[in-house]
């Protein structure tokens, strides 16, 4: 009789989430308790604050999306939750550091030494000890420009135009659609390589037209996220806010595919409050080829976040963890 063989450990899925802020910031926390193998896509549009600052004075991508993503791979332990607390730390007082978020510096300074922002990216991350990697979407800061209605309250039904990250965030105006420039801006060559590689990939949640939008407006990112071979997961937004407030869960889908039309999607994932109000969620997510996920997801203290984690629990679900 042969001895028995040791069990092989099992491969947890390889995930790329896609996003900006404080969206991505939630998928991050929650995927980084399903899986070890987990790569963060970070917008490059902040023009705002510490990231617009330095983005303007170093001619850098703006690093505060990035240092989110960073902030939210660190671990649970005390280490994990002390580094995260540094790099999200902004300096006080009234001079030129005032509201630099340390984690910004740290990013930017390596930047400069190194010359090369993955290198950059990727040992900050060895120094928190994140559990996965962070890359930006594009090798160039980019703008982000949309088209508006009723920016002008005297001509409600006249369309202008909004410039960069922080106004369109902001704005009043109903954002139509959004473009990227440079136009067709290059992708950065190593996340193009892991969409290609993976098995999952999360779309949201987030501002759909500042954080989640715009990978889908850089051609060789695009292509890839519509070409691989995973499975293709949108995450929606509890609620409609900010750049898309009284748009509908339906709605949100169609601005995506109005962006991106030969995107394909293989799971919608709704909280049950936000998707119970909308019946025409479940056409449109059939309508690009996902079946509709709808989940108890929402932070039990009334504020419209993701709880870290019913959303890991959704998520395990989905990929079979």
């Amino acid at each position: 009789m042969r001895p028995a063989q040791p069990s092989r450990p099992t491969l947890r899925p390889a995930v790329v989430a896609f996003g900006g802020g404080h969206g991505l910031s939630a998928s991050l926390s929650a995927l980084r308790r399903v899986t070890d193998r987990l790569t963060a896509v970070v917008t490059v549009a902040d023009d705002g604050g510490s990231s617009g600052r330095l983005r303007a004075e170093l001619n850098c991508l703006p690093p505060g999306d990035l240092r989110m993503a960073l902030a939210a791979l660190c671990d649970d332990d005390q280490s994990g939750r002390t580094w995260a607390d540094v790099l999200q730390y902004r300096f006080t007082g009234s001079g030129p550091l005032r509201d630099h978020a340390i984690g910004n510096l740290l990013i930017a300074g390596l930047w400069e030494r190194l010359g090369d922002p993955v290198a950059g990216l990727d040992m900050v991350a060895r120094l928190l000890g994140a559990k996965g990697r962070v890359l930006p979407m594009a090798a160039v800061p980019l703008e982000i420009v949309a088209e508006v209605i009723g920016l002008d309250p005297a001509r409600p039904d006249e369309q202008a135009t909004v410039r960069g990250q922080a106004a369109v965030a902001k704005t009043s105006a109903e954002v139509l659609a959004v473009r990227l420039e440079p136009v067709n801006p290059p992708g950065c060559p190593e996340s193009v390589e892991v969409v290609q590689a993976a098995d999952w990939v999360v779309l949201g949640p987030g501002s759909w037209f500042t954080s989640v939008i715009p990978h889908l407006l850089v051609p060789t990112l695009a292509r890839a996220i519509e070409s691989t071979p995973a499975r293709r997961v949108l995450t929606l937004n509890l609620e409609p806010a900010g750049e898309t407030a009284g748009f509908s869960p339906a709605k949100h889908i169609e601005l995506l595919a109005e962006h991106a039309p030969n995107l394909r999607l293989d799971v919608v994932l709704a909280d049950a409050t936000f998707a119970g109000d909308d019946p025409h969620l479940h056409r449109w997510a059939k309508s690009l080829g996902a079946e509709l996920v709808v989940a108890d997801l929402a932070a039990r203290d009334g504020s419209p976040r993701h709880d870290t984690l019913r959303l890991a629990s959704a998520y395990a679900e989905i990929m079979g963890v």
